[in-house]
């Protein structure tokens, strides 16, 4: 194993902590609202979605940790808020203080989105860039996995079976802090953000085995002395921006992280019993992890418009076939199978591209705002999403009208990537940065 892909996989479990500590809270959700008897409105503003106004928080202000202290030192930071958040939130005694430890984590999940592939993708080299900072994808989803799992196997363990399901989550912080603690400073960050050459020179070295290539380190020179390229929102940078934002809006209008958060539940509207329903979770943990797998596998070969093509058609068909079979009651395991082929195709769509897309289309010098910003359009979204999920699903009482808005916001998707969205395939940060800007 290369230095650099083993240095990329220990910045990138920032997103197994991300998935786990995202959708652990499913296994919780119905035991919390029955142990505090409240409303659907108050347990999704505050129980459910609480940790995703944390992350919008966490997004919005990430760029100024990860540009001032680095990108290592903030991965070490977010570290810490999970931990402390797993921790308090297992012995909360209350909905207000369990809301407060979920704030927590969620600003560790909206920072590590910002640091994590902004730290992956400038440490790897061009024509492995995405698969490396698709490991990121690949954590989340493998934390969303053990979350499931987890939950399915706490479910029935002492007295109160949700304090040990938000509370285990506490192991893997440590063991990631272990791990975060040994990787190097970005050299990119280090000459754009420190002017530290010498130092960049020799961690680049140490981590590729070979010198700056001349170009490069040439260009990172320029940028640093570009006294123009210091604000995002200008005229030169609005496509990067316009794409950023469409790519993070289309990904929580197909209804991925309301699926996420309220799977149980959608499972148990489609006639399975609770245990059920929770495993069934853990078979959609599967087929993530599986389509992840695969995406990883194919986006440095394929690209990234291909798997968003075909992201975009899965979405579409399976959407409208969940839609259909709640509105129609179909019976059988036929929610379930149209539900399996709906996250088969995020996973290797937005899934596998959105970190990697949004880490690549701004300058060095701004890419930590620019992937602030991507990401605090899609925490905005999800958190809005998830809040309003209870109520939708109760004012409906049918999932299947919910389904069908979210088949369609993904024909406007397609669309998007037909006509819109540019391959970033195997071209360096810099060429892609003059290619965007210009």
């Amino acid at each position: 194993m290369s230095k650099v892909f083993r240095i990329s996989i220990i910045a990138a479990l920032a997103g197994f902590l991300f998935g786990f500590d995202t959708v652990v809270i499913s296994g919780a959700d119905q035991q919390l609202q029955t142990l505090w008897n409240t409303s659907d409105i108050f347990h999704g503003t505050f129980i459910m979605s609480m940790a995703l106004w944390g992350t919008v928080f966490g997004a919005i202000f990430a760029s100024y940790p990860s540009d001032y202290f680095g990108r290592k030192n903030t991965l070490v930071i977010i570290g810490f808020l999970y931990l402390i958040s797993a921790i308090g939130s297992g012995l909360a005694t209350n909905p207000y203080l369990f809301s407060f430890f979920r704030f927590i984590g969620g600003i560790g999940v909206g920072v590590s989105t910002v640091a994590a592939p902004t730290y992956v993708s400038e440490i790897a080299p061009s024509n492995q860039r995405g698969k490396m900072v698709a490991l990121y994808q690949f954590n989340i989803v493998l934390g969303i996995l053990m979350a499931f799992v987890s939950n399915y196997f706490f479910r029935n363990f002492g007295n109160e079976p949700w304090r040990w399901m938000v509370g285990i989550e506490a192991l893997p912080s440590i063991l990631y802090l272990i791990g975060v603690w040994t990787i190097p400073q970005s050299p990119r960050w280090l000459i754009i953000k420190k002017n530290k050459i010498k130092e960049a020179q020799i961690i680049f070295f140490e981590i590729t085995k070979s010198d700056m290539p001349k170009t490069m380190f040439n260009k990172l020179i320029s940028e640093q002395n570009d006294v123009h390229n210091q604000n995002l929102f200008i005229k030169k940078f609005s496509l990067p921006i316009l794409l950023a934002f469409l790519f993070a809006l289309f990904n929580q209008l197909s209804g991925i992280n309301a699926f996420l958060y309220y799977a149980p539940r959608i499972f148990e509207s489609a006639g399975l019993e609770s245990s059920s329903a929770l495993l069934g979770t853990i078979g959609i943990g599967i087929a993530n992890l599986i389509f992840t797998l695969l995406g990883l596998y194919l986006i440095d070969k394929a690209g990234r418009k291909l798997l968003m093509y075909i992201g975009s058609i899965g979405y579409i068909v399976s959407l409208t076939l969940v839609s259909l079979a709640f509105i129609n009651s179909w019976e059988g395991l036929s929610v379930p199978l149209f539900l399996f082929i709906f996250i088969a195709s995020h996973a290797i769509g937005q899934g596998a591209v959105i970190w990697v897309f949004i880490s690549e289309i701004f300058p060095n010098k701004l890419r930590a705002k620019g992937q602030s910003l991507g990401s605090s359009v899609h925490w905005i979204l999800a958190a809005i999403i998830t809040l309003v999920m209870p109520t939708a699903l109760s004012y409906f009482n049918n999932p299947g009208y919910v389904f069908i808005f979210f088949a369609f916001m993904m024909v406007l998707q397609l669309l998007f990537v037909a006509f819109m969205m540019p391959e970033t395939k195997g071209i360096s940060l810099e060429d892609l940065s003059e290619k965007l800007s210009s």
